[in-house]
């Protein structure tokens, strides 16, 4: 995984709430293991007339080119429904790195950390406060600080995570990568039961 420190970025809004994983990544597309690839279906029923990738629906948030970035800001109770993982690689495969709402669905946000996405959960006002920025601000996200920031007035509010997934993001590690970096503690602490 990627290492996650500070990120500054504009964002995209997509001010829908309750959406599920299966708005995230239909479950059509769940035939791979692989994590890579699934970016290109994120959103699909939204993004596109009839599943035709060759109409995109113009109205949508993510084919307007004006809109980028790695930060997607959504309505309240993301990632609710289905349990399936393949919603945080869509994501990440597409290029976002946060994700930030008022309110996560919890088996979405544990799958997210896992996978190098970092849920930021803030308030509803600040989530408005967000959402009536101009196209083109920016946000910057302090994982080490655990802070978000709206560049554009100074305003900022701290997001809980939980200790163990913060020392994975900052390092980009996953499980395994972590055992292994502390596997001498692990073999010094085994010595001490022989």
């Amino acid at each position: 995984m990627k290492s996650l420190k500070n990120i500054q970025s504009t964002f995209i809004p997509l001010m829908e709430e309750n959406i599920d994983t299966d708005q995230i990544i239909p479950a059509r597309f769940l035939k791979s293991t692989s994590r890579e690839g699934f970016g290109k279906n994120l959103f699909r029923d939204w993004r596109y007339s009839h599943n035709d990738e060759a109409q995109p629906k113009a109205d949508f948030i993510l084919n307007k080119p004006e809109y980028k970035g790695s930060i997607l800001v959504a309505g309240k109770n993301f990632g609710c429904g289905s349990s399936r993982e393949h919603a945080a690689w869509s994501l990440l495969d597409y290029g976002f790195h946060v994700v930030v709402s008022s309110f996560f669905a919890d088996i979405f946000k544990n799958n997210a950390l896992n996978n190098g996405v970092l849920p930021v959960q803030v308030s509803d006002k600040f989530l408005q406060k967000i959402f009536a920025l101009e196209n083109g601000s920016t946000l910057s996200v302090d994982l080490e600080k655990q802070t978000i920031t709206i560049d554009a007035t100074g305003e900022q509010e701290k997001f809980d995570i939980n200790n163990y997934k913060k020392t994975c993001l900052l390092n980009g590690y996953d499980d395994i990568d972590y055992l292994l970096s502390i596997k001498q503690d692990i073999i010094n602490f085994e010595k001490t039961l022989a």
